[in-house]
């Protein structure tokens, strides 16, 4: 369970979206904490979970690959000692599946298919990261619906 207050105010946000339907009251929480943390200039795993969930509350298809591509960028910058710090029971590595899923899906809806299947590639490379848990069962049923729709054998 996550201790950092930052991330929580994410939470509200995803919670907002998945759990009440609220797309547009999401946004707008995902928006003032994107202007509290500094942008991009911020806390690299901040800026990584909140990008990643920005971009699931986009209406525009190429706004969701810009706020995922944003998401993989800090991912790079994350590093074990502040996920640990803001007690995320993850590692580093465990963000990337999402992350290159998420990039998967943006490019098969813009058409963009050897994109797609390379990102697919890239989410099932690292999928070992992810524990056999919820969340791990959420990623991994994604990546098996989006490599249906890509035609790729599983």
């Amino acid at each position: 369970m996550t201790t950092d207050p930052t991330l929580a105010r994410i939470g509200q946000g995803v919670e907002l979206h998945h759990h009440q339907g609220q797309r547009e009251a999401a946004r707008d929480l995902f928006a003032q904490i994107w202007d509290d943390i500094g942008g991009e200039q911020g806390d690299p795993l901040h800026v990584c979970v909140l990008a990643h969930s920005m971009a699931d509350v986009q209406d525009d298809v190429r706004q969701e690959l810009m706020w995922d591509l944003r998401a993989l960028a800090a991912a790079d910058r994350v590093t074990e000692e502040g996920m640990a710090h803001a007690g995320v029971p993850l590692p580093v590595a465990g963000l990337y599946p999402s992350l290159h899923l998420n990039l998967s899906e943006c490019y098969r809806k813009l058409g963009d298919l050897d994109r797609a299947r390379e990102h697919l590639r890239q989410a099932r490379a690292g999928i070992g990261a992810l524990g056999d848990d919820e969340y791990g069962q959420l990623i991994k049923g994604g990546l098996e619906r989006l490599a249906e729709q890509l035609g790729e054998t599983v």
